[in-house]
């Protein structure tokens, strides 16, 4: 087996999340690339140190440049907040170290570009951290829509709505600026996920029209109240290139939604919905059966799935979110060690953007935009 020495910048809920994936995913898979935890980074090098310590990192730092330049460093990481991966990515280009970076890839689409282009020109691996479509259910998903077993796809309902911000008392940050963050809130941070399911299930979108809604206009800050510049919900009316339609709602306010991930795909023969809140679980209308058998049939994973048995051999035991990190983490050294792009590279990282920044669009200017 070949070490692969990588580096994380961030060690928030997603650093911890890659960590416990570069740390099983070669037991799981039996992959040819081993991971190895060389180096941290965060933005002190006491609390870089810290974790290192407590999750099991060789090394650390408080300057992620320092990691990105390091010649123990073979790959990297980056999990930290949209507005600092564009300088991190163009870092990593210049090392020449493939990156696996979280989403949304960039601020905007025309940063995402630069850095597809960065990537695509030096020939080096780069994948988007899109990881709840990778689950067994949604890839068993792909599968049948592929094989035309719901015919062909007429209309998508979809939605990624959490309430992490439903609490008007909880104060603002980095997710709530526009310096910190982007011009886009729950439409960046939720709705790319989904947008991405879209994309993978249904194929491209050629017009959308969107709108979206800040729901409380201020937060307590240091200084008072602090005004939110960014979305807190909206929705998209959405056509397809191959003449579906769509619809797509996205929120950080949706009191009771945790994981509110689900989309429903009809076809001119049956449709599939989705839940992520129940993500062991597909379920499928066959509209060729005789009308006294007809319903929504739950089809519960298992082994004969896509990746299910890696995990374990039992039908209903099931995998849970970390295992879909795991999963984009074989895939990461997949196309590290084959030099293959790999989906969901930086350019599918970009299309998402590319209809953020149209949603975006839409919204101020009230119209259906064309892509």
């Amino acid at each position: 087996m070949t070490e692969l020495r990588v580096g994380l910048i961030g060690a928030g809920y997603m650093g911890k999340a890659h960590t416990v994936a570069l740390q099983s995913v070669g037991a799981i898979f039996d992959t040819g690339l081993r991971p190895v935890c060389e180096m941290i980074a965060t933005s002190t090098s006491t609390g870089a140190a810290e974790h290192a310590a407590r999750w099991g990192w060789r090394r650390s730092t408080g300057d992620w440049l320092e990691l990105v330049n390091d010649r123990a460093v073979d790959a990297v990481i980056i999990a930290t907040p949209p507005r600092t991966h564009l300088e991190m990515v163009l870092a990593c280009v210049a090392a020449k170290k493939p990156v696996l970076c979280e989403k949304p890839l960039g601020c905007d689409a025309t940063e995402s570009l630069r850095m597809v282009e960065a990537i695509e020109s030096a020939g080096l691996a780069g994948m988007v951290g899109f990881n709840y479509i990778r689950t067994p259910a949604s890839q068993l998903a792909k599968q049948m829509i592929d094989a035309g077993e719901i015919g062909d796809v007429i209309q998508v309902t979809a939605e990624h709505v959490e309430d992490y911000l439903h609490d008007s008392a909880l104060p603002a940050s980095w997710r709530t600026r526009i310096s910190t963050g982007t011009a886009a809130g729950a439409l960046a941070d939720v709705a790319p996920h989904i947008v991405n399911a879209c994309l993978r299930l249904v194929g491209p979108i050629s017009s959308l029209i969107a709108d979206t809604q800040i729901v409380h206009a201020t937060r307590p800050g240091p200084n008072g109240p602090e005004r939110v510049e960014n979305d807190d919900q909206g929705q998209m009316l959405l056509r397809f290139a191959n003449g579906a339609s769509g619809s797509l709602s996205f929120s950080r306010v949706a009191a009771g939604r945790k994981m509110g991930y689900t989309y429903r795909v009809t076809g001119t023969k049956g449709a599939l919905y989705f839940d992520q809140e129940d993500q062991n679980a597909l379920w499928l209308y066959d509209a060729s059966r005789e009308p006294a058998r007809r319903g929504f049939q739950k089809l519960l994973m298992g082994p004969p799935h896509p990746d299910y048995l890696a995990f374990n051999m039992g039908f209903g035991h099931g995998t849970g979110y970390n295992d879909q990190i795991v999963i984009e983490m074989r895939d990461f050294l997949r196309a590290v060690e084959t030099g293959e792009a790999v989906w969901p590279t930086f350019r599918d990282g970009y299309a998402v953007d590319r209809i953020v920044e149209a949603a975006l669009v839409s919204t101020h200017e009230r119209r259906w935009i064309n892509l």
